[in-house]
């Protein structure tokens, strides 16, 4: 099993969203002997915005090929002003490559990376679910799954939500992440279902 890990937080150790994605790879790679992990720390070593050039030549890109290679995506992204960090939309951008990750025919639209399995470990400061007045605000979620559902992976989020309320709350919610991500499993995509 290939497993590809990115994180985005510019908290450095300090983040929760790191805590998240390094708890889910450690328990993917727990039996499994001969995973290989790449890790990407795309907040220390971030990828330019696209240019015009640069997204003519996305086909022949490495972030695209070193995503389909990729048998499972881990990522660690925080909610950044209702949206996910720039570090993290810059590399998207260059992932969701027409011809590569998605194409269109009189159907409409075809995911290129189907069987591909995607899990996000999401930290937010506020509360954003189902039943919060700021629901509408949130972007990082929506846009993540939308990206993955687009392109035929199947999405999962591992989500701490209301860190920004204090310890107790910064615990409680990370608490809860990390407990979810112990109990991931080995499976094929089509079966995965964890959500937050």
């Amino acid at each position: 099993m290939k497993i590809l890990h990115l994180d985005s937080s510019i908290l450095g150790e300090g983040s929760a969203s790191r805590a998240i994605s390094a708890a889910i790879v450690d328990q993917l790679t727990r039996d499994e002997l001969t995973a290989e992990v790449t890790y990407r720390d795309l907040a220390a070593e971030p990828l330019p915005h696209l240019t015009l050039e640069a997204w003519m030549a996305l086909d022949q890109g490495p972030d695209v090929e070193q995503f389909l290679d990729a048998d499972v995506v881990v990522i660690g992204t925080g909610l950044y002003n209702f949206t996910v960090p720039t570090q993290l939309k810059a590399w998207v951008d260059r992932i969701a490559v027409k011809g590569k990750t998605f194409s269109y025919d009189e159907n409409g639209v075809t995911g290129l990376a189907s069987g591909k399995r995607v899990i996000i470990g999401l930290a937010r400061g506020n509360v954003y679910g189902e039943a919060s007045p700021y629901r509408a605000y949130e972007h990082a979620e929506t846009l993540l799954r939308s990206t993955f559902e687009f392109v035929g992976a199947d999405v999962e989020f591992i989500i701490a939500e209301g860190i920004g309320f204090g310890e107790d709350a910064r615990k409680a919610a990370l608490d809860g992440a990390l407990e979810q991500a112990s109990r991931l499993t080995q499976r094929a995509p089509a079966e995965s279902s964890i959500a937050a």
